[in-house]
């Protein structure tokens, strides 16, 4: 029983043995192909592992059939055993010792030059950057270089130059690639070149494909709708209501009534102004629908062509033949009477002729080379503005606008300069860290030495304005763009200024060795001594700068008065933030009785106006205010009477009172003085202010009681008038009439009188190019310069003509902003030209338009009287013209109320009886009209009829 129970048994047993060779055969074939597919060569004995233990634990192979079930297991021996491990293969994409990914910015690849695709590419990814470039930008930026991460790798580097490559499909995970090693650089090199060679190699074995392919072009189908027009129709909305007529009736004798309308006080009748404030009507508030719409566009589609005729290149030719006359027609005419007769007639003017073709050459036009002769520099018959010399800095003045100009007012050949930014409000925001860094300064260049400048200011902020002190040229003040006033002592350096063309600056000199200065030859840069508080500066750029005439002083309430010490020291400034300010340099009595106390200044820089530093305040401030409500005038350049040298007003000045009045301004205080202080009483205290909104203001200065609030301020301006369509950027005073003021601004110029109130005296036409500044001649009463903004120069001669400039000439490629004439000496006038480019041009003024005729200041004068005339003239006329007008309105509006008062008024019944009356004559008059115009054009009647 046991024997045949066990017989059956044995067939299931190799059954199953064989079921589960298979599945282990099945299993091991799925675990090598996983393995295959796997790029890590770590992850191979992984997969592998299974499988060994699998084929361990196959039972060995048995003969007959199953031979061919046991060949996995014979494949076992093969692999490697548990205990011994495979190599690890080498992955080719595997970097270099010390090279390392790194992903570069776009600004980083702007400062490097390695941009992709550009500077560095597939074909060519390697980049040399020095090692200096990297740790200056790493000093700049810091942590935000981008190669801030091996700053240590790069401070060790031993070579002079780091090589990055361009890594464009990221095969590292970054953009570029860095060997921070000479070894790994090498080995970055070669590797590269090994990859280039293997390149080449296969793209040799590839062959080029030689298939040609055929375009079909599609075929249009029909269109097939979906549904989606049915949808549209749905959501289009159509109008279902009908439309509401409305019918407006008037009377007739109402059409085409004058209407006459006229001023009304709004205090005269009680409701005389009426408030209209918007509320909400709930009877038209409506709930807004949801609403679901939907539209479909598509692009038209339009077939069109053309055709072009060709023209191709073809000869042509035409023959003519002349006209002649016959032997028998010539001899004719040749002996007719009228031929002999204009022979006789004309030979004697023919001889004359052919004489004055030889004596000289008729065709010759003189007045072209009318001043061929005069070939000498500077000679009377030249007019032309001749360059003398330039000066730039290709470190402090390049690139940059020039603001203002001014000749030093003692030493000849020496003019200072002040550079800005050519930057605007919103981009000096932006830039504010580049234009903190840089320096503001104004140069002073010396003809000396056309190179380089003689000294350097340092200011805060860039000078928009300076001025030299007359009396003290040492001292210069200047306007800041963030409002501040500064104060320069150059006293230290004046001796430098001195020195005359063609000195040897470089020549030796006695010194002791081991004692020579260094910094003999170098540029100094003075620093500052004074400069205003913020808070009491102005709020705006400073546009222009004067200094107060040494012979007066402004008090705190703008009284003009005696300056005893004949000394320069009060000045003004103005600037967009709607205020003339004064301001005082003499030290306060606090100071004089402390003057050691407070800090102390840095070194180098002189302790004049010590007492002032961040603590100076103007002590008179002008506030401009308008006529009438609707803002403030923003002065941009502003002119007194009075002028440095002209002390005529001394002669009528008054002596100080303490209780007068009028040197209290009514209830005000005055400046404490010593009492030896007198008003100057013949001083005009109106100044003329040009503003950017392109008006000329006149306004006193002297602060006055106001009668509504009782406070003392500045009182309205007298007078202003807005002829100007630009901002005002020049007013300047005639040199030889103190009463007589150039305005320039926009596209205009225009000339005034003081004490003409009704306007200017001579008002140019626009010219086609803006005008950027204007000033007067120092030397000829009627010659003015005009710059503009294309680069030339206008010369203006009032005695030549005044309705264009006799000269036009062009001095700068770029943009004029400043200019500034000067009288060097008797027979040479320099004019400074400064450019939107930083250069300083020094141009020559010609004989012609320097030297002044004997009666030129007699004939400007009698224009000017001539100007006053007429402008009194035209005002009379203007104020004849208003009566007369006045007059007129008056005399009908009496006329219409002696009818109305004669008239009975018409009753409602009568009125109507007219309008039908007039509405059937009316009718009538139009059927007939239309009648003849239909009779005339069927042709029944004619005109002549008609008119009959």
């Amino acid at each position: 029983m046991a024997d045949a129970g066990a017989e059956p048994a044995a067939p299931e047993a190799e059954a199953q043995q064989e079921v589960k060779e298979a599945t282990q055969k099945e299993e091991k074939e799925e675990d090598t192909a996983q393995v295959a597919a796997e790029p890590d060569a770590e992850a191979k004995p992984e997969a592998e592992k299974p499988a060994e233990k699998k084929a361990e634990k196959k039972p060995p192979p048995k003969g007959g059939k199953k031979g061919g079930k046991g060949k996995p297991a014979e494949a076992a021996p093969v692999e490697p055993s548990s205990s011994e491990e495979a190599p690890p293969e080498e992955d080719p994409n595997a970097l270099p010792e010390n090279v390392f990914p790194l992903f570069m910015t776009s600004s980083s690849q702007e400062i490097y030059h390695c941009k992709c695709d550009e500077d560095v590419t597939e074909e060519n990814p390697f980049k040399f950057i020095p090692k200096s470039d990297i740790l200056e930008d790493m000093k700049l930026r810091a942590a935000v270089c981008d190669f801030h991460p091996f700053k240590q790798q790069i401070l060790d580097y031993p070579g002079e130059d780091v090589l990055i490559m361009y890594d464009a499909d990221f095969k590292h995970g970054q953009n570029f690639i860095i060997a921070l090693t000479e070894e790994a650089k090498e080995a970055l090199l070669k590797t590269s070149e090994e990859e280039g060679e293997g390149e080449e190699g296969q793209e040799g074995e590839e062959e080029e494909d030689t298939t040609v392919y055929l375009y079909v072009p599609p075929e249009p189908k029909d269109w097939v709708s979906q549904g989606s027009e049915k949808e549209i129709s749905e959501q289009t909305v159509t109008e279902t209501r009908r439309k509401a007529k409305v019918s407006v009736k008037r009377v007739r004798q109402e059409f085409g009534a004058p209407i006459q309308f006229g001023n009304r006080n709004v205090a005269d009748v009680k409701d005389g102004a009426m408030d209209c404030p918007s509320f909400d009507d709930k009877n038209f508030d409506l709930n807004r629908i949801e609403l679901d719409k939907g539209v479909q566009a598509i692009l038209d589609q339009v077939d069109q062509g053309t055709q072009t005729t060709w023209k191709y290149p073809r000869n042509a030719n035409t023959q003519t033949y002349p006209r002649e006359f016959s032997e028998h027609e010539q001899e004719q005419f040749v002996n007719s009477a009228e031929c002999k007769k204009f022979v006789l007639d004309a030979a004697q003017d023919f001889h004359q002729a052919l004489q004055q073709n030889e004596i000289m050459n008729v065709f010759h036009i003189d007045w072209i080379h009318l001043g061929d002769g005069d070939d000498l520099f500077g000679s009377k018959a030249d007019n032309h503005l001749k360059e003398y010399q330039s000066f730039t800095d290709l470190q402090f003045s390049k690139d940059k606008i020039i603001t203002c100009i001014q000749w030093h007012p003692t030493i000849k050949g020496v003019v200072a300069t002040s550079v800005a930014e050519k930057l605007s409000f919103d981009e000096r925001i932006d830039q504010a860290a580049k234009v903190i860094m840089t320096p503001s300064l104004i140069l002073i260049w010396s003809f000396a030495d056309p190179i380089h400048p003689q000294l350097i200011l340092e200011a805060p902020d860039d000078i928009m304005s300076f001025a030299y002190n007359h009396s003290d040229p040492n001292i210069i003040a200047g306007g800041c763009y963030n409002g501040q006033i500064v104060l320069w002592d150059i006293s230290a350096h004046a001796d430098r200024l001195k020195q005359q063309r063609g000195s040897n600056r470089n020549k030796k000199r006695t010194v002791l060795p081991g004692f020579e200065d260094p910094n003999a030859l170098k540029t100094p840069i003075v620093r500052y001594c004074a400069v205003s508080s913020i808070e009491n500066s102005h709020k705006a750029p400073v546009t222009d700068i004067q200094w107060v005439p040494e012979h007066m002083q402004v008090s705190k309430m703008g009284v003009p008065q005696e300056n005893s010490t004949q000394q320069c020291s009060q000045l003004m400034s103005c600037a967009t933030d709607n205020c003339v300010l004064f301001w005082d340099t003499k030290p306060p009595k606090i100071h004089q009785l402390h003057d050691d106390k407070g800090p102390k200044q840095p070194m180098g820089v002189p302790d004049t106006f010590k007492y002032l530093d961040l603590s100076w305040k103007p002590h008179l401030r002008v506030h401009l205010s308008k006529s009438e409500p609707g803002g403030d005038h923003a002065p941009t350049k502003f002119s007194i009477q009075e002028r440095q040298g002209d002390k005529s007003a001394l002669a009528s000045g008054t002596d100080y009172k303490e209780n007068d009045p009028t040197a209290t301004m009514q209830g005000g205080f005055h400046k404490p003085s010593s009492g030896k202080e007198r008003t100057l009483n013949s001083v005009k205290t109106y100044i003329y202010v040009g503003t950017e909104d392109g008006e000329v203001v006149y306004v006193d200065w002297m602060p006055q009681k106001d009668q509504d609030s009782g406070k003392i301020q500045t009182p309205k301006p007298a007078y202003y008038h807005s002829l100007h369509d630009g901002p005002i950027v020049s007013m300047n005073r005639s040199p030889f009439f103190k009463d007589i003021l150039l305005s320039v601004g926009g596209w205009t110029l225009a000339i005034w009188k003081e004490g003409v109130s009704s306007g200017p005296i001579l008002y140019s036409a626009a010219s086609p190019v803006r005008m950027s500044c204007g000033i007067w001649s120092p030397t000829r009463p009627g010659v003015f310069f005009i710059a503009k903004v294309d680069g030339c120069i206008d010369v203006w001669d009032l005695l030549d003509r005044t309705h264009e400039p006799t000269l036009t000439q062009s001095v700068s490629p770029t943009s004029i902003t400043q200019i500034y004439p000067f009288q060097v000496t008797q027979k040479q006038q320099l004019i400074a030209v400064g450019d939107n480019a930083g250069t300083l041009h020094i141009l020559e003024i010609p004989w012609s338009l320097r030297q002044p005729t004997p009666t030129e200041t007699n004939g400007v004068a009698n224009y000017i009287e001539r100007e006053v005339k007429r402008r009194g003239f035209v005002v009379e006329r203007w104020n004849f013209r208003e009566r007369e007008k006045r007059e007129l309105e008056a005399e009908a509006k009496k006329k219409a109320g002696g009818m109305a008062a004669a008239m009975a008024a018409p009753t409602e019944e009568e009125l109507e009886i007219r309008a039908k009356q007039e509405y059937q004559t009316y009718l009538d008059a139009a059927y007939l009209d239309a009648e003849h115009n239909f009779l005339r054009e069927l042709g029944i009647i004619q005109d002549d009829d008609v008119t009959a």
